[in-house]
């Protein structure tokens, strides 16, 4: 129902009689609009007289207003701006061309980017003139960006800037035609003519008008391709610049400038221009928080900065504490009409409701870039159906594109996206999709864990299956891309105790982690693993992964003593369950931690009595891995006898099918690896170089340079040493190709080497090291 008031009273007026017929107070309309009370104060005593078209809609949100009645209040507040001509609605011309904000600061290559293009149309260079589509989600400075090239003294554009509000977001976006005629009437074609022009006549004079112009024309807050295609110039000098929330991705020609959040040194230069460099450089952490906590967007920035310049008593300490409370932070981020959560509304008011429910349940997506995977999974839609919602919200500026198949949500939409979850679907539907997230995520982490381990390979076909599966790279890449998901995943297990899933999920990583060494939570999985062990009381669990603990804590993190005090907990826990099998690998880590800190013959006790009882559990590849520790702490005879132990094993036909082929491969390279140092320290040239050559390039494919230029270089030694000489050349050379990828002293060792052999010295030392 319409208030039945005056479309002509003033805008305050209306304002406080749609409030009172409401009978609410400020602070309840505040309350509900998410605009403060002091700016709807001020708003209703006349003292600020042009609100914002978001300030409107917030307002008209928070009172309930019908469409007639927003529709009053809408042209009242244009009514209400100095020159407005509220039967259009358009800003246009140079003299309504919005004013620049003040403290503008960054985005120095976007604007280099589009001051080229400004040059490039100025000098009529191309077929047809530039225009560039300036995209990034809400409060990001689309506008101000636009707004500051067209206020550019040294502009190449002496003909002005003008600028149309093309109100994508509004019901009723603004037609094409109408931007036209806005246009033609700015330009100087008088009423009568526009009068007894048709559609395609006034396009047609658009065009030529255009034609002879040297300016910058930006259509703002474009809804839709249908909106800008029509006014695109065909010829002459006109840059148009499009700002949009959506890709348009359906425009051909156009340069794309993409903006996401400042940097950290142009957030603390926004704060510093609006607060005071002062009180900015007086608190530079606190600053930087601040820049965190509103996600480096501008227009969080600066209404958080203006909370700050506004409360000179406050301290940019108490300003970043207030903003810490994630539930709060939102709310927190308003000053006078200037709301961020306003602006993300008015994108969420345009979504159709699945696309609405999408982007909703997406704030339970742990922060990082996603996969339409996931989302799927969330939404409990197809796959197709969510890479269609995926992009609706990717076209309304919700989602950014992070990279190819790929999205991120910004951390204050995120924030708004849960706030809104909270509010419309309930703690049952949120635990509903939580719930399917995990097992999903923890179902599909499983499946790709175990293409690397022994005895599972490739999972069952599944035409269901929303990730491919189908050979062990693609399995690593899932793993590896969806880290941030699956870690999540799987720590909500072990929150909801979930035990024997964490188990389940931290052994099927157990043979890829030793792929992925660098990804600094492997200590934090076996942790939980072995917790879960220790939970269900299962002693055998517990010791496992409390030995893949002692992996982790050495190799990952390098913390020695607590790797040993995991192995050592772990041989007294499968000790006391009766456990052969978890009392060998006990022996077999205790044996390589030893071996690392240069105890050799402690480590030489571990290993053999690990392969003691790897042979009374007939565990042929705890075995073989064994045998090649025992090669590195042994020397002379000892070790070469264990070498052709281990080729003997391999060729046994009573083991071709319990040792599989990437067990098979690695074996056979570390032990030839191992044993080329005896050789080398006792000077066998040829057996080295037999040793080092069948390995050559393995290590290079597996991403182990240190090791790869290690062989390159030990390789030239030898050779050097047989007198092959351009051979020798070669492998140092090799050596040196790796770069930086490889230790200084390995490269320093190649180029002497090879020096030598330049100059025909002999040799120099070198350390044959593992």
């Amino acid at each position: 129902m319409g208030t039945g008031v005056g479309i002509t009273a003033p805008f305050g007026r209306l304002l406080r009689a749609l409030r009172h017929s409401r009978r609410l107070t400020i602070e309840e309309l505040a309350e509900a609009s998410g605009i403060s009370g002091r700016a709807i104060g001020d708003m209703e005593r006349g003292r600020s007289r042009r609100p914002h078209r978001g300030t409107v809609t917030a307002l008209a949100q928070g009172l309930d207003l019908d469409e007639s009645a927003y529709a009053e209040l809408l042209a009242a507040a244009r009514a209400a701006r100095p020159g407005a001509r509220p039967a259009e609605g358009v800003r246009v011309s140079p003299l309504t061309l919005p004013r620049g904000v003040r403290d503008f600061v960054g985005r120095q290559a976007e604007l280099a980017v589009l001051r080229a293009l400004a040059r490039e149309a100025a000098e009529g260079r191309g077929v047809a003139p530039p225009a560039a589509v300036v995209t990034g989600p809400p409060g990001s400075g689309k506008t101000s960006l636009a707004v500051r090239l067209a206020e550019e003294p040294e502009s190449p554009c002496p003909d002005g800037a003008f600028l149309v509000d093309m109100r994508g977001l509004d019901d009723r976006p603004l037609p094409a035609g109408q931007a036209v005629a806005a246009l033609l009437a700015a330009w100087g074609v008088g009423d009568a003519e526009l009068a007894r022009l048709t559609a395609e006549e006034r396009l047609a004079r658009y065009h030529e008008l255009a034609a002879g112009l040297r300016a910058v024309l930006v259509l703002d807050n474009a809804g839709g391709e249908a909106q800008v295609r029509p006014l695109l110039p065909r010829a002459g000098r006109l840059l148009v610049v499009v700002t949009s929330r959506r890709t348009l991705a359906g425009l051909e020609g156009v340069r794309r400038v993409e903006l996401g959040g400042l940097s950290r040194e142009e957030s603390a230069a926004l704060l510093r221009a609006v607060v005071g460099a002062g009180r900015v450089d007086a608190e530079p952490g606190a600053a930087e928080v601040v820049g965190e906590l509103c996600g480096h967007l501008p227009l969080a920035l600066r209404v958080a900065a203006n909370w700050a310049a506004t409360r000179t008593h406050w301290s940019l300490e108490r300003l970043a504490g207030r903003l810490e409370d994630e539930d709060r932070r939102l709310d927190a981020l308003s000053a006078g009409d200037l709301r961020v959560n306003s602006a993300f509304a008015l994108s969420c008011s345009r979504l159709a409701p699945e696309a609405a429910r999408m982007f909703r349940l997406l704030s339970l997506l742990p922060g990082g870039d996603f996969s339409a995977a996931p989302a799927a999974v969330l939404a409990d839609v197809p796959l197709p159906d969510a890479e269609d919602l995926l992009e609706e919200l990717l076209e309304a500026g919700l989602l950014m594109t992070s990279r190819q198949d790929r999205y991120r949500l910004h951390d204050l939409l995120r924030l708004y996206a849960a706030a809104r979850h909270r509010s419309q679907d309930g703690e049952e539907r949120s635990l509903a999709a939580r719930a399917r997230l995990r097992h999903w995520l923890l179902d599909t982490a499983v499946l790709a864990g175990r293409w690397h381990e022994p005895g599972y390979g490739m999972p069952p076909a599944d035409p269901g299956r929303l990730v491919a599966l189908d050979d062990r790279e693609q399995a690593a890449r899932w793993i590896r891309t969806e880290g941030d998901l699956w870690l999540a995943a799987f720590r909500e297990a072990a929150a909801h105790g979930e035990h024997t899933r964490v188990a389940e999920v931290a052994e099927a990583m157990h043979w890829f982690s030793d792929h992925w060494v660098s990804w600094g939570h492997w200590v934090e999985v076996y942790e939980r693993a072995a917790a879960a062990g220790a939970a269900l009381r299962h002693a055998v669990l517990e010791a496992t992964h409390r030995n893949y603990l002692a992996w982790a804590y050495w190799a990952c993190a390098r913390r020695h003593d607590e790797a040993v005090e995991s192995a050592t907990d772990a041989l007294r826990l499968a000790g006391a369950a009766g456990d052969v099998l978890q009392r060998a690998w006990a022996h077999a880590y205790l044996g390589w931690l030893r071996d690392a800190v240069g105890e050799a013959a402690p480590a030489a006790d571990h290993y053999h009595r690990a392969m003691e009882l790897f042979t009374e559990a007939d565990d042929v590849n705890g075995y073989l891995q064994v045998s090649c520790g025992m090669i590195r702490v042994l020397r002379g005879e000892a070790a070469v006898e264990t070498c052709r132990g281990i080729m003997d094993a391999l060729a046994d036909p009573r083991h071709r099918d319990r040792i599989p082929a990437n067990v098979r491969e690695f074996t056979v390279l570390t032990a030839l690896y191992a044993v080329s140092f005896v050789h080398l320290d006792e000077g066998r040239w040829q057996d080295a170089v037999d040793a080092l050559r069948s390995v050559r390039g393995q290590f290079d494919a597996r991403g182990w340079h240190k090791q790869a230029g290690k062989v390159h270089l030990h390789l030239a030694h030898a050779l050097a040493c047989l007198g092959e000489r351009a051979e020798a050349a070669a492998e140092y050379r090799a050596a040196l190709a790796l770069e930086d990828r490889v230790p200084a002293d390995v490269r320093e060792e190649a180029r002497a080497g090879l020096a030598a052999l330049t100059a025909g010295r002999p040799a120099p030392l070198v350390r044959f090291a593992q």
